[in-house]
């Protein structure tokens, strides 16, 4: 379902009217997915809340619990009592939920910019969890007033809560782009978001610029916001071009790693301290990661440990002695790795602890969000930020247009009061004398009904000589105001400088350095050093498997355990790859490197990849990446690929090769580099050679091309590429082994173009296979 769906959903069938199963279900779902969408789990373009975070923030600002600039801040009470009023006034659903929200608003590790601040404990980025809300306090920060405080300015549209008794603000009035500031998560139906935060100072150059210029260029704007700005700080190691393809896509991964010192100790020892992490880790999790390297359990359904993890035990052990959590109030995280020496490798251990645990990782970005029409779409980084500006000029003109209503009714007041003064007998007398005095007052002074009502409402005192000049004063300044109200107004480039200046003095008063480190770095592989020479992997009929040093290996020195004997003996080099072809043509891979050596009887190779059920090894092959491979099947198709293409980290392996129930795969054919031609062999006997050119590489595998036109029911049994010479083996009459070479002058009749039936072999009545 897409967020396009959502808003399809059919019109509510008039009562009475009979509706079918589907499409009553069908209704009900998509109001459901609307009401978790919008109304739970995706945060607003204009001020970056999700509901029940609106709700929250404005219910405390209900309860007196903002900051009041000079009057100082208030004192914080019990969240309890907050969970309690947005419950009971706004937010009808668990207070579990809710409480969960306000904790995550005052964790500063959750949030870049947090909008509560927090009176006790309010978990931590380990994992722990906050205090009960009958423990914890709570009031709003200070830069949360950048949220609410022009809430009562006409700036937003309210709409009834849940039941009618009061009301609630739809958006509120953010005078900056906190859905950039403090990110969001969330997932809802067929929806998600991730949205990371940024710098508040970045931000606010960012709308500066684009409200001073509409058509500001890309180059610009990733120039102003050159990235994320984590809570925990760390260090973001993708390209710049990277960051940029997730802005303008508004979806993608950043690669992340922590940040760290080495710090020099007594007679040459040293130690690394982490005091940074990446987004989503935790020092406890990077703990875990350590104890599952250095005592790796047993994997469900095996009986030891595999030859990967007792490799990476080894690997680790031999550069780490230890790891202990030095993290504490003043060091929000200090995790203390100590080399197993001194003359350890600081590269080396660094490399190692970054490719094997969570200091690094990746960061996802998906910029989906309720946009101001309502819609939940993904958006990107220039259209976040238009939209919001969209918002903030409306915002700042409602809110022109409120004060301005304002102070002309103050003006018409004054006036009213103005003209009384100057017939002060006059009016008091007619005050005196009259029962009605409003619409004569009216009449004889041209006073308004509003006028009329303040003068009867107003108290004697304010009618001596010195109000007068007070009012003057007043009125001069009220007219001041309503001048620069109207031109703001009328004038499109004042309101822009308007809200300029506004972003520029907040983003003055409450922004703060970057804390995530932007600069691009490989990610982190640990070369496993292997000495190169030269091996026989040893593979037996039971998918036992050994590497054995050297080429000269003999067969019969070679010992097998009962009932098993030798498969294949593949030369190769101590740095290759063992690649196996499964019958359902995935293609698994191993290190030759890692594979058991010695004397004894190996390892079942079921123990190194995971084939899938029914599955078993077909075929093995050991070289490395640059092989050029002649791969086919028994109903004639074929392709070519390099043995690098055949390559997966996946132990799973991965899908290639197109393979039916009833095909088998043949053995792979190695084409040598002076070989022109492809040799094709049928259980009938027909042999078919054309030229090697007429195949193309299949990087990417799949069922390939017909190499040989086969008769119903008939199977390719062989094939083989080569120069000018063939070597057709098979049976003879009376049961003799037959080799019949096939040279340059005999080879001619079997010449053909790919797909062609090709010519019988007479002198092998029964051939098996065809060689060079």
């Amino acid at each position: 379902m897409t967020e396009l769906d959502l808003f399809s959903a059919p019109p509510a069938d008039l009562p009475g009217e009979p509706i079918t199963l589907g499409d009553y279900a069908k209704q009900a779902y998509l109001e459901y997915a609307l009401s978790v969408v919008k109304g739970r789990a995706l945060p607003d373009v204009c001020d970056g809340a999700k509901p029940v975070q609106r709700r929250i923030l404005y219910a405390m600002q209900r309860m007196g619990l903002g900051h009041g600039g000079s009057a100082g801040a208030p004192k914080p009470v019990k969240s309890a009592r907050v969970v309690g009023d947005v419950l009971g006034r706004f937010h009808p659903h668990g207070d579990q939920a809710a409480y969960d929200a306000l904790v995550r608003m005052a964790q500063n590790f959750s949030q870049r910019y947090p909008l509560i601040d927090g009176q006790g404990n309010f978990g931590s980025r380990d994992g722990d969890g906050a205090a009960a809300m009958r423990y914890t306090e709570a009031r709003l920060s200070p830069i949360a007033r950048l949220l609410l405080d022009e809430i009562d300015e006409g700036t937003v549209a309210f709409m009834p809560n849940y039941d009618g008794s009061t009301h609630e603000p739809r958006q509120l009035p953010a005078r900056l782009p906190f859905v950039l500031l403090n990110g969001a998560s969330g997932i809802a139906v067929g929806l998600a978001t991730e949205i990371p935060s940024h710098n508040l100072r970045e931000v606010a150059a960012a709308a500066v610029a684009l409200i001073r210029d509409e058509a500001l260029s890309d180059e610009t704007l990733y120039t102003l916001i050159p990235g994320p700005d984590y809570p925990g700080g760390g260090q973001i190691i993708s390209s710049p071009a990277d960051i940029r393809d997730a802005y303008a896509s508004g979806r993608g991964s950043l690669k992340v790693r922590a940040r760290w010192k080495i710090e020099e100790l007594a007679r040459g020892q040293w130690q690394l301290v982490v005091t940074e992490l990446p987004p989503g880790t935790s020092s406890q999790k990077v703990l875990e990661d350590i104890e599952d390297l250095t005592n790796p359990k047993i994997k469900t359904g095996k009986k030891t440990l595999s030859a990967d993890q007792t490799q990476l035990k080894a690997l680790v052990l031999s550069v780490l002695d230890g790891v202990r959590d030095e993290s504490s109030k003043d060091a929000p995280v200090r995790l203390v790795f100590e080399p197993k020496s001194r003359t350890v490798e600081q590269q080396e251990l660094i490399t190692t602890l970054l490719a094997h645990t969570s200091l690094e990782t990746s960061a996802p970005i998906n910029l989906t969000m309720v946009g101001r029409d309502g819609r939940p779409t993904p958006k990107n980084l220039r259209q976040m930020l238009t939209e919001w500006v969209a918002f903030r000029l409306d915002t700042v003109q409602r809110r022109s247009q409120h004060r301005l209503d304002k102070v002309q009714d103050r003006i018409h007041i004054l006036e009213g009061r103005q003209q009384v003064l100057l017939n002060l007998d006059e009016v008091i007398a007619l005050i005196r004398e009259t029962d009605e005095p409003k619409p004569l007052l009216m009449a004889r002074f041209r006073l308004s009904e509003r006028q009329a009502e303040d003068i009867l409402d107003i108290r004697l005192r304010q009618l001596a000589r010195l109000e007068a000049l007070k009012i003057e004063q007043e009125l001069s300044q009220l007219r001041g105001d309503q001048a620069r109200l109207q031109d703001i107004l009328g004038n499109p480039a004042t309101l822009k400088r308007t809200v300029i200046k506004e972003i520029e003095t907040d983003a003055r008063q409450h922004g703060d350095d970057r804390r995530t480190l932007i600069q691009e770095q490989k990610r982190a592989v640990l070369e496993v050093k292997v000495v190169d020479e030269p091996v026989t992997v040893v593979v037996s009929d039971k998918g036992w498997v050994r590497a054995l040093k050297g080429h000269e290996i003999a067969a019969s020195a070679l010992a097998f355990k009962s009932g098993d004997a030798l498969r294949a003996a593949l030369p190769c080099r101590s740095v290759d790859t063992l690649y196996i072809l499964g019958s359902n043509g995935r293609v698994y891979n191993v290190a030759v490197s890692s594979l058991p050596g010695g004397r004894g009887d190996g390892q079942p190779i079921t123990s190194l990849i995971e084939l899938e059920s029914g599955t078993q090894p077909a075929h093995y092959l050991a070289g490395g990446p640059q092989l050029t491979l002649l791969l086919a099947n028994s109903s004639g198709y074929g392709l070519l690929a390099r043995s690098g293409d055949l390559a997966t980290r996946q132990k799973g392996g991965k899908s290639f090769l197109s393979v039916e129930s009833w095909e088998r795969l043949l053995p792979p054919v190695v084409v040598a580099g002076t070989h022109r031609s492809v040799a094709c062999l049928s259980a009938q006997g027909r042999l078919l050679v054309f030229a090697l050119s007429e195949l193309k590489l299949q990087s990417n595998g799949g069922r390939g091309l017909v190499l040989m036109d086969l008769e119903p029911g008939e199977a390719l049994i062989s094939l083989t590429t080569c120069v000018d010479t063939l070597r057709v083996q098979g049976t003879g009459r009376g049961g003799k082994a037959k080799d019949e070479p096939i040279r340059t002058g005999a080879l001619a009749n079997y010449c053909g173009k790919r797909g062609r039936k090709g010519c019988k072999v007479e002198n092998v009545p029964k051939p098996e296979r065809v060689t060079v």
